[in-house]
């Protein structure tokens, strides 16, 4: 089957798209919406201009649509980019890394059944803390781009997180009542590697800028592509 994958270049949509690849799903492109507001109900905005650099490492085509990002005004922009990436590269569903959000996977199902689309969402209600440690076993690593909760420290922020750092945020959720996963919008990821990347995405420049109380946010500048060295037996 022919599909196209929902990507923000974020953990989610990174994951869904490698479970799409691995159950034997066509992956013909990335479709990555970019707002123009970054308090959008549906998609991604922190660093998203930046997905450019994952979907070379992925050696995927990416289609790259902008959004005002205004609440249902967004969704016809989605709609416009459901129908024409179904036209152009004949694909039936759409993949997604929807975990818990009715409003976002309510919203991506209508339109794509309005457009005549099949919705894949493999994430849907996964154990969220089993989810973040499996994510790290298997090889994928991200950074934290954002924060908008109580309990996560700013100094994650911008660093590939390890094991420990995941097992610190699974703590903090249990004891500030957050979301582990972060699907809350408590918090954004960026996604450095990944077992379907040709290439690792290295971080050379960024800021972290503070925007209130508990909401931070780390701003890509720069960065490039390395050759992965595979391990030898």
């Amino acid at each position: 089957m022919r599909v196209c994958s929902l990507f923000s270049g974020g953990k989610d949509s990174t994951y869904a798209l490698h479970w799409a690849v691995l159950k034997g799903f066509d992956v013909v492109c990335l479709l990555t919406l970019k707002p123009h507001r970054s308090d959008s109900w549906m998609f991604h905005y922190p660093n998203v201009e930046w997905t450019r650099y994952q979907a070379e490492a992925l050696d995927i085509e990416q289609v790259i649509y902008e959004t005002n990002g205004v609440k249902d005004v967004e969704l016809e922009d989605l709609r416009r980019a459901f129908a024409d990436v179904k036209g152009r590269f004949g694909v039936t569903g759409i993949v997604t890394g929807a975990l818990l959000s009715d409003y976002q996977r309510m919203m991506i199902n209508i339109i794509a059944h309005e457009v005549g689309l099949r919705v894949y969402s493999p994430l849907w209600r996964k154990d969220q803390v089993t989810y973040l440690r499996d994510l790290y076993r298997q090889g994928f690593r991200f950074v934290l781009t954002s924060i908008s909760t109580m309990g996560i420290s700013p100094r994650l922020l911008g660093r590939v997180l390890m094991l420990s750092d995941i097992e610190e945020l699974i703590k903090s959720a249990a004891k500030y009542g957050f979301n582990p996963a972060l699907e809350g919008g408590e918090g954004e990821t960026f996604v450095v590697d990944a077992p379907l990347f040709r290439y690792r995405i290295v971080i050379d420049d960024g800021e972290v800028k503070r925007l209130d109380q508990y909401s931070w946010i780390y701003v890509i500048k720069a960065v490039h592509l390395e050759p992965k060295v595979l391990d030898k037996a």
